[in-house]
């Protein structure tokens, strides 16, 4: 059957009713239901003066926050998702009986749950790593789940490394939870190579792709849809414009702020200043390697996906443990701003205060509300910071009671275990290495298991977490933070250590098999 036979026109009324009428979409000559565009300038130069203490009341700028946060779902990614399945029920594609599915780590998934409301059932291919509110979303907008236990994006250098008898345990896991999802088992056992090898790669973006091809679903392919850089090439950046310009302002004369999932929003914003005012005037802001802030990526991460085109923009870095201090003043000033956006204002309230630009508008991609149970421990913990590089770890080694490993899936060889001692200059003794389910079992149920409540137990009251790239350490280190227990998560992880670079992951790591 073509796609024009499989038109849902009652779908497509009831879509642009309740959802596509809800949000910023063009009418004519002219944006409608634009999000606020809110002058923060104030607060943020008060939160100079009282948190940072610099004082900025002499210094001539302007930055407007874009809240896309109150947006529907709560985040700027559904001005993407609906734009990409407006036009797939147009065409066809998308319709009431065909199911959605798409990898997502958080946001574009609620974005797509919007639909299950219509009737049309979406699966969201999900990762372990996202914040309990993002599951608790996620559930309550209906979706079905498939967790993993992978990350979206793979730690850099375990591509293709991954164990055959892992790729293999977790494509059984796959199979089961879609089998209770009602799709056909057989049809998965067809395709199972083709499926374990995406796997070992932990490919789940494309294994997202090819689920939709093998079970005929519909995925929106939000990475490399150039529909998720149209919307805010034609809608995004002229709605702020249309706004500057009702204020007797412009945005030519503006620098914009985003941070990276996709690309679409860099890419959007980017070719609309470059097309119009002719200018390269978006900034891209990335925490660090290691650090993980919700919903974005670092820019190794970024490195290798369709939308990413640093040409046509400046990238900065900024640390999140600076930039969690703006987090917190403006959200108990009544802002709902999330971890992504308080990096934003750091980075144009720095670049402000060093005199390099005038005026800029940061978008604010969400709300705080996902990250409430993080947000809660901001400014708990005394003086440690629950992150750590590794010169600053190996500098106070001394002050741990011993550093432990922390994964779910892989664990270090005795060549591993070298390279974190002698990186940190500490003896091998030190170094402690649970087992990779009793890591499992912590972050699935937010409890500290006995076992690793022993590892913890040292006369110091301090303990330094090691993974992979920095990602399991952190998310551990929360956890523990919860129950009062003082630990800090390694910038990184292994792959980041000195003694390691240039070597192949594989030589030093492997899949845990207990």
């Amino acid at each position: 059957m073509s796609e024009a036979q499989n038109y849902d026109p009652a779908l497509l009324e009831k879509f642009e009713q309740e959802i596509w009428n809800q949000i910023p979409h063009r009418e004519g000559d002219k944006i409608v239901n634009a999000t606020p565009l809110v002058d923060l300038t104030a607060d943020l130069k008060e939160c100079a003066k009282s948190v940072f203490k610099l004082n900025l009341d002499d210094k001539d700028f302007t930055i407007y926050g874009k809240f896309d946060s109150e947006l529907l779902s709560g985040s700027i990614k559904v001005r993407a998702a609906s734009h990409i399945i407006h036009e797939a029920i147009k065409e066809g594609k998308c319709n009431g009986k065909r199911v959605v599915i798409e990898a997502t780590s958080g946001n574009f998934g609620i974005a797509l749950g919007l639909l299950s409301k219509l009737g049309v059932t979406v699966v969201a291919l999900v990762s372990r790593k996202l914040q309990e509110g993002v599951f608790k979303e996620l559930r309550n907008e209906n979706i079905k789940i498939m967790d993993l236990d992978m990350d979206i994006c793979p730690a850099p250098g375990m591509e293709n490394k991954a164990d055959e008898m892992a790729a293999k345990a977790t494509a059984g896991n796959i199979r089961s939870q879609l089998t209770e999802m009602g799709f056909d088992p057989q049809i998965f056992d067809n395709n199972l190579s083709e499926i374990e090898a995406l796997l070992a790669k932990q490919d789940i973006i494309n294994l997202a792709r090819f689920l939709a091809e093998i079970y005929d679903l519909f995925c929106p392919k939000q990475y490399d849809n150039e529909l998720n850089i149209d919307i805010h090439n034609t809608v995004t950046a002229p709605e702020i414009d249309q706004q500057l310009h009702e204020l007797g302002d412009s945005l030519e004369d503006y620098a914009l702020y985003c941070s990276f999932g996709t690309g679409g929003t860099s890419g959007g914003l980017s070719k609309y200043m470059t097309e119009k005012y002719n200018k390269k005037a978006v900034h891209v802001v990335f925490p660090p390697l290691g650090q993980d802030v919700a919903g974005i990526r670092t820019k190794s991460k970024a490195e290798g996906l369709t939308l990413y085109n640093p040409e046509n923009y400046t990238e900065h870095e900024i640390d999140f443990e600076n930039a969690k201090l703006i987090l917190k003043y403006m959200v108990d000033k009544g802002y709902d701003i999330g971890e992504s956006s308080a990096l934003e204002l750091f980075a144009a309230l720095e670049m402000a205060y060093k005199g390099e630009i005038k005026k800029a508008v940061v978008m604010i991609a969400d709300g705080i509300e996902k990250y409430r149970k993080n947000f809660k421990m901001i400014g708990k913990g005394g003086d440690v910071p629950m992150r750590i590089s590794v010169e600053d770890a190996a500098a106070v080694a001394g002050d741990y009671d011993n550093i432990i490993w922390v994964h779910t899936q892989y664990t270090p060889k005795e060549e591993g275990i070298e390279i974190i001692a002698k990186s940190l200059g500490v003896d091998k003794s030190k170094i402690t290495v649970p087992k990779a389910s009793t890591i499992n079992n912590l972050l699935s149920t937010q409890q500290v298991p006995d076992e690793l409540s022993k590892e913890l137990d040292g006369s110091k009251g301090k303990s330094l977490l090691v993974c992979m790239a920095g990602n399991t350490s952190l998310m551990t280190a929360q956890v523990l933070a919860s129950k009062g227990i003082v630990t800090q998560s390694l910038n990184g992880g292994i792959t980041n250590l000195p003694e390691g670079r240039g070597k192949n992951p594989g030589e030093y790591i492997q899949v845990a098999r207990e």
